[in-house]
């Protein structure tokens, strides 16, 4: 039997018609539709959470110029973070640990533990911690250079004290930039409409299956649903350096730049073996690349004959081991292929 459609008119009469196969057959489709988007968020949301943690901090009082303590004494904090390894690493924000003079996780399940911070990256506002306990829920990591702008990606955090808040929403753009609190440009940020609020930051961003794509990071306030996370291959690097030396030592060139696609008559006439490199958005004035005649406009495509499809690439290849060491960049302006040798100095951070 058809279903019955109501329909309510101007006069305020009902009328009855009898809805059509193929209307009946569209409702299906969308409730099945929905019921899978449910789903996934479900399924993602259950194997992920028991990971995600609530932590809080005291941070180290501020002194004078004299040495003394200025204002009334330690300021707390909260934040959110995720356990990557069974043995307690916890990855989170720099910006919710930073300077603390103690640290405390609460897991899902209620247990609380004092932690000890492992090290602390302002420039990409990712920082490593530890707890040491048993039985740990730990979430694993997915290609973000993988992902696609629409794909669907799920929040855990804990905004204003509301522990273990999903929310949902999709990638919005994948080629933003923003500066860290230290002044450096992180590039390739995933850009989401999934809600976060102020508690969410460190918390994960998850993929439809419950892995990490993304370390939730920064809003804008003013805004509606734009919200940053910081790429999940980016947090892997990082972490993995905390993990080993406590800091992250990089070398720089003096470019701030975004992932792009490279036209497939570019890619086929040079050969490339790579279909993306890094366009130049921006310059520091004297700094290695400027004097090596890099433009903005330009887009890098290899270091030393290695491809670097990707912004992560050239900050892996930045390692402080190449500070003072020359390397060959090939890069595409406009349609040439130029080689030029460029210098790198050793950060500050």
């Amino acid at each position: 039997m058809n279903r019955i459609a109501r329909l309510i008119g101007s006069d305020n009469e009902t009328a009855t018609i009898s809805a059509e196969p193929s209307v009946a057959a569209d409702l299906t489709q969308d409730e099945q539709l929905l019921d899978a988007y449910s789903t996934a968020v479900v399924g993602a949301a259950k194997l992920a959470s028991p990971a995600v943690v609530n932590i809080e901090m005291q941070q180290r009082p501020r002194q004078n110029p004299h040495g003394h303590p200025a204002g009334r004494g330690p300021m707390g904090g909260s934040g959110s973070g995720f356990i990557f390894t069974p043995d307690g690493m916890v990855l989170t924000n720099s910006h919710v640990v930073h300077d603390a003079q103690s640290i405390r996780v609460t897991l899902s399940d209620g247990r609380s533990f004092a932690a000890k911070l492992i090290g602390d990256d302002p420039d990409t506002d990712l920082a490593v911690i530890n707890i040491d306990a048993p039985n740990l829920a730990s979430v694993g990591f997915a290609d973000s250079g993988a992902i696609q702008v629409g794909q669907l990606v799920i929040a855990i955090g804990n905004p204003y004290g509301f522990q273990y808040t999903v929310t949902a929403g999709v990638v919005s753009n994948l080629a933003r930039s923003f500066r860290s609190q230290t002044g450096r440009l992180i590039d390739g940020v995933i850009q989401t409409d999934a809600a976060l609020n102020p508690g969410n930051s460190g918390g994960p961003l998850l993929n439809s299956r419950g892995q990490v794509i993304g370390v939730n990071t920064a809003i804008i306030p003013a805004a509606q649903g734009i919200c940053f996370a910081i790429p999940g291959n980016t947090a892997q690097f990082v972490a993995g350096r905390l993990i080993r030396d406590g800091r992250i030592r990089r070398s720089f060139i003096g470019v701030g730049g975004q992932n792009v696609p490279l036209h497939r008559r570019l890619v086929r006439y040079f050969h490339l073996a790579e279909e993306s490199g890094v366009l130049v958005v921006g310059l520091e004035k004297n700094g290695p690349a400027d004097r090596a005649d890099i433009r903005e406009g330009d887009i890098l495509i290899e270091v030393d004959g290695k491809p670097m499809p990707g912004i992560d690439d050239l900050h892996r290849l930045l390692s402080a081991e190449r500070s003072g060491e020359p390397m060959t960049i090939t890069l595409l302006r406009r349609t040439e292929k130029l080689d030029v040798r460029v210098t790198p100095e050793e950060g500050k951070s």
